[in-house]
């Protein structure tokens, strides 16, 4: 295993180039959380760049953390930074970075530039990186951190990104790492002949990821997968057309029958895995949800946000049907097959956890319900149905909810 691990960190090394900062001396006690991380979250789920994979290996997300996270940073999750923002899952960041593919030459810009981590990882990858973020704090606090961990070809600067960075245009890939409704024409226009721009865009909790090319001065647009980020403020939340309701929120394609993109994922659910539409034995309509998983921890998941006012909502009534099938749960209590609430507060920080399940035993098509209480500091919330690391096969379908009021 020691051996393993020195012949992939030489090869991080090749692959990294002059620009990565050099590693500290000495045992690295998150080295192996990292492997892991990569190895489990990131290739496994098909991240295949080599470059990109040995710039994940070798950036310190638990440095991009506060101290009370630094357990959880090597898990594949968003986690609050302060001010209603996140750190991207780390699987998102090696996807969104593969999909534009930087080039050692390459002059990349980031909106959205957080708690510094995309930027890192990109630091690796191209010559010149510009990150924008808009949320003071956070961007002194990101320049501050690169500039300690010695990512010397990041350049950082507060302001909306919603105008680009024109002092420095054009450029080579634009990575937007938050949500407008629309694509901001400022970064259409700073976008190099040929280059590319990944983006999550559409409503507050209903994004897809856009990959966009200029080609002879015009966007070719191709949709990707389903995703969920936190929105694109200032000029961007000023045009904002379709704004979420959280005194009546809703859940879209409880039934799994829209893919719009036929791609086989269902639309509006994101973070999707392990999972697909099917047809076969779809007890309503034409497809129900197949999540199925062979190894203890491995997420076999999808997700759905929405706003919500817990001083207003008192209750949820759930419903799903489902079917399972030769399930064995894990260790941890919640590695079982369940529809899972998670509440968040206005910091977006977890509040409470509630749902529907656990479902356990091997069982054809039957229906779960529950009542549920929204605690009062709620105003968001995120519903995950899924195996959540138990191992087996289980099918959904029919998913309803309704907000009932305190």
């Amino acid at each position: 295993m020691i051996r393993y691990a020195i012949a992939l960190l030489a090869a991080s090394l090749l692959f990294l180039g002059s620009t990565a900062p050099s590693l500290a001396q000495g045992r690295d006690p998150y080295r192996e959380p990292r492997e892991k991380m990569v190895t489990d979250y990131i290739e496994r789920e098909g991240v295949a760049n080599p470059r990109v994979l040995a710039s994940m290996r070798q950036v310190p997300r638990h440095e991009f953390v506060a101290g009370n996270m630094k357990s959880l940073a090597y898990n594949d999750a968003a986690l609050a930074i302060g001010h209603k923002q996140t750190i991207s899952p780390p699987y998102v960041v090696a996807y969104m970075t593969e999909t534009i593919d930087p080039q050692p030459e390459d002059r990349v810009l980031e909106i959205g530039t957080g708690s510094g981590y995309q930027a890192a990882v990109l630091s690796n990858l191209a010559k010149e990186v510009y990150s924008i973020e808009i949320v003071e704090p956070l961007g002194k606090q990101a320049a501050e951190r690169l500039k300690r961990l010695g990512y010397a070809n990041v350049t950082t600067m507060v302001g909306d990104g919603y105008k680009g960075w024109p002092e420095h245009a054009p450029f080579d890939k634009i990575i937007v790492t938050c949500s407008p409704e629309n694509i901001p024409q400022p970064l259409v226009d700073q976008l190099k002949e040929g280059g590319r721009m990944i983006i999550p865009l559409g409503e507050r909790y209903s994004q897809v990821f856009h990959l966009l090319e200029k080609q002879e001065g015009k966007l070719v647009m191709k949709k990707l997968i389903p995703t969920l980020f936190v929105p694109m403020t200032g000029i961007s939340e000023e045009r904002r057309q379709i704004l979420p309701d959280p005194l009546h929120p809703v859940l879209f394609n409880g039934n799994f029958e829209e893919d719009a993109n036929a791609d086989g994922l269902a639309d509006h659910w994101h973070y999707q895995r392990q999972a697909t539409l099917v047809t076969e034995g779809a007890p309503e309509g034409k497809f129900c949800w197949l999540l199925e998983n062979d190894e203890l921890g491995r997420p076999a998941q999808g997700l759905q946000g929405m706003a919500i006012d817990g001083t207003k909502i008192g209750t949820l009534a759930i419903s799903v049907r489902h079917k399972t099938e030769n399930i064995r749960s894990g260790k941890e209590s919640w590695e079982r097959p369940a529809l899972v609430v998670h509440f968040y507060d206005s910091l977006r920080k977890e509040v409470e956890t509630s749902g529907v399940g656990p479902w356990t035993a091997d069982a054809d098509w039957e229906r779960s319900s529950k009542t549920i209480t929204v605690p009062k500091s709620a105003r968001e919330m995120i519903v995950r149905v899924g195996l959540n690391g138990a191992t087996g096969r289980l099918w959904v379908d029919d998913v309803k909810m309704s907000p009932l009021p305190r």
